[in-house]
């Protein structure tokens, strides 16, 4: 995480040490965490007045994938845990790997900037889910680039009913359209990687519902931020370096 501070226990033994004296009071973890749980609607307000105020909120591309979000490594935790009834089994294509838990659609900017997000369980169908995130957040006149999984006449034409362009790799089984368009889909690829190498998002945490999306949200609201800041001071937009000293 930021900070260079792996889990919350050692971010607040942190924040207690060098920011402590700025607090009258500064809560350990339960309560950290309780007050967190609590914020998570306006947290994701915060994500969406950051994704506002940048620039690249403008761009009339948008960046359409999901990315794994695993919520328990045994059976025996899936048992118990309280996400049970709730997260699923799902197959990683990527990492060619079955986990349970929840998948994390992601719509953002072409510098990585989070627009809109959904978290479905892991065995939704991609394309269901990827619906209702661009009902929600798919503006007329945008562009959106997804991958292969999102092939569909029915998909396509939501998109277009929603005044937008799907734009995908080709098949192997179709005519030409677009190519393999590999290197754009490259940045929403390094987005995911920024979001688990750096803000160790499949290290969440998270045990219950809430606590899953209010991590989740923390986790985009950093990325939202730095980007942000970035814009401001002429560094690269999703580079998190400055912020892990």
């Amino acid at each position: 995480m930021l900070l260079d501070c792996p889990n919350e226990r050692r971010f607040l033994r942190l924040a207690k040490r060098r920011l402590g004296h700025l607090f009258p009071y500064i809560p350990g973890q339960s309560g950290f965490n309780k007050r967190l749980r609590s914020l998570a609607p306006q947290l994701l307000e915060a994500v969406s007045l950051l994704a506002r105020l940048s620039p690249s909120f403008c761009d009339r591309l948008r960046l359409l994938d999901s990315t794994p979000v695993p919520c328990a490594a045994s059976r025996e935790t899936v048992r118990r845990s309280a996400l049970a009834g709730l997260g699923r089994y799902g197959y990683c294509r990527s990492h060619s790997r079955w986990f349970w838990g929840f998948r994390l659609y992601l719509l953002c900017a072409p510098d990585g900037m989070p627009i809109g997000f959904e978290l479905a369980p892991a065995n939704a169908p991609e394309r269901v889910a990827a619906a209702e995130l661009l009902e929600r957040a798919l503006q007329p006149g945008q562009t959106v680039i997804c991958d292969k999984g999102f092939a569909g006449r029915e998909f396509e034409q939501l998109v277009v009913g929603l005044g937008g362009t799907l734009l995908r790799p080709d098949r192997k089984d179709e005519p030409h359209r677009f190519g393999p368009l590999g290197g754009i889909r490259q940045w929403i690829e390094s987005t995911f990687d920024t979001l688990k190498d750096q803000l160790s998002l499949e290290r969440h945490g998270g045990r219950t519902l809430t606590g899953l999306i209010s991590r989740i949200a923390r986790r985009l609201l950093a990325l939202a931020a730095a980007i942000h800041h970035n814009w401001h001071t002429n560094r690269p937009g999703r580079s998190l370096i400055a912020y892990d000293h």
